[in-house]
């Protein structure tokens, strides 16, 4: 594999002060009762997926990966943290050296996931993985939902291509993530070029309205991209009327004109018409792209129109609805001293409400029926039965603090296409729903 596959490694500063203060001070009340060494295993799952999604979809491991790696705390943070009385003096001198040193085991990166799917479980001393919860969090909470939205409109796109065009519509470094998120749940491309430098994202952009409005005539502004960029550029036809510059579209870039853009009005009537339009020019091989508030809803609703693909922005970076996935982070067993010997002991918090946990160290399998469909998410915290034992879903990422499993975006892709695929066709249906396989605990 290039080395190159995996993108340009951007440097990127600590992700230690990306955490709560109650992580801090727990450390340092564990420090002074003698329990922080104690090995802990910590793991990240929902209890429920959103409302009316029917598969969850995980994203942002590779993200996490970096953050651990980079989760360490400097001196002008060990300053900090001191002026501002967070922690005392011991506790300052362990974080002082604080590098993660544990085993960190997860669903690898596009596999789809359900309610109670051990997404993430992290193993080491308890104080080293209680300082990892909200940036693990932040991160699998945003990408995961990013991911989600994606799938359900690349589903919805029925194989037509897909833009992302959400980076003005949300936190510059949210449209960074959001971009390679939505790269993994299906999308094609971004118009994000921080998204493509770092992540090897293909990128793809023309003009805006306002190139149109700059020129004299919607004629120069067509004549003027065509001459910059070729015949094969794509033409913004709705700043003035849609049939006017389709035909000087066509006139200006020949038949060989490579697409037109429409961003506003009744999307499908327009796109029946410009199509047929461009036919009786005889640019027949010139693709319609549609843009203006998408989402899977509108995607579906433009299935029986002549669109050749779709951009997507706001609905897409803020999770087309669902902007987190409301992932926990939760201590699931512990040894009951620091000796190193003892075995781990299940541990659950007990809760009235919706809140309860399953304690223990988990596995999980997916069980398929006989023509190879999923039928459930398997979770258990003994031995795995015979007949799951090739379909268990976690892999290792990081071993004795070593980051073993870094891979390609494009393999994240791939395995998102194959685990939807191997779901049951109802999946697809954008109608409310309960998750498309149950979860069962052995």
């Amino acid at each position: 594999m290039n080395s190159a596959d995996l993108g340009r490694r951007v440097g990127v500063p600590s992700t230690a002060l990306f955490t709560d203060q109650y992580e801090l001070t727990m450390v340092q009340a564990a420090l002074k009762a003698g329990t922080a060494d104690r090995r802990s295993v910590f793991e990240a799952f929902t209890r429920r997926l959103p409302e009316g999604r029917r598969y969850g979809v995980v994203a942002g491991i590779g993200r996490v990966l970096d953050a651990v790696e980079n989760f360490h705390f400097d001196d002008e943070m060990l300053t900090f943290l001191r002026e501002q009385n967070v922690v005392d003096g011991p506790t300052l001198a362990w974080l002082a050296d604080y590098r993660f040193s544990g085993d960190i085991w997860g669903y690898p990166e596009g596999e789809v996931y359900f309610p109670g799917s051990p997404i993430l479980r992290v193993e080491g001393s308890f104080a080293e993985c209680v300082l990892l919860e909200t940036v693990i969090l932040s991160i699998l909470n945003h990408d995961s939902a990013i991911a989600a939205a994606a799938s359900r409109m690349s589903a919805a796109a029925g194989g037509r291509g897909l833009i992302e065009m959400g980076a003005r519509r949300t936190h510059e470094l949210s449209a960074v993530a959001s971009a390679r998120a939505a790269y993994i749940g299906g999308f094609d491309t971004t118009s994000d070029l921080a998204a493509g430098f770092r992540y090897n994202i293909p990128t793809v952009g023309t003009s805006a309205h306002a190139f149109t409005l700059l020129h004299d005539t919607e004629r120069d502004a067509f004549r003027a991209q065509v001459d910059s960029l070729g015949r094969g550029t794509t033409l913004l036809v709705d700043t003035y009327d849609v049939a006017e510059a389709v035909r000087t579209a066509v006139e200006v870039a020949g038949t060989e004109l490579g697409a037109v853009r429409i961003d506003s009005g009744d999307l499908l009537l327009v796109a029946h018409r410009v199509r047929q339009q461009l036919d009786e020019l005889g640019a027949t091989g010139t693709k319609i792209v549609v843009t203006s508030d998408l989402d899977e809803y509108a995607i579906a609703s433009l299935a029986a129109a002549p669109v050749d693909a779709y951009g997507v922005g706001t609905q897409l970076v803020t999770g087309s609805g669902h902007p987190t996935c409301s992932m926990v982070y939760k201590l699931v067993a512990r040894a009951p001293s620091t000796d190193p010997a003892e075995p781990l002991r299940p541990v659950a918090k007990k809760s009235l409400g919706a809140k309860t946990s399953v304690g223990g160290r988990k596995w999980a399998a997916r069980r398929l029926d006989e023509n190879g469909v999923a039928e459930a998410e398997v979770i258990g915290t003994g031995p795995v039965p015979a007949e799951l034992a090739d379909r268990q879903l976690l892999a290792e990422l990081v071993r004795g603090g070593e980051v073993i499993a870094r891979e390609p975006l494009d393999a994240a892709r791939e395995r998102h296409i194959a685990a939807r695929s191997g779901l049951p066709m109802s999946a697809m249906q954008l109608s409310r729903g309960e998750p498309v396989i149950p979860t069962e605990y052995m």
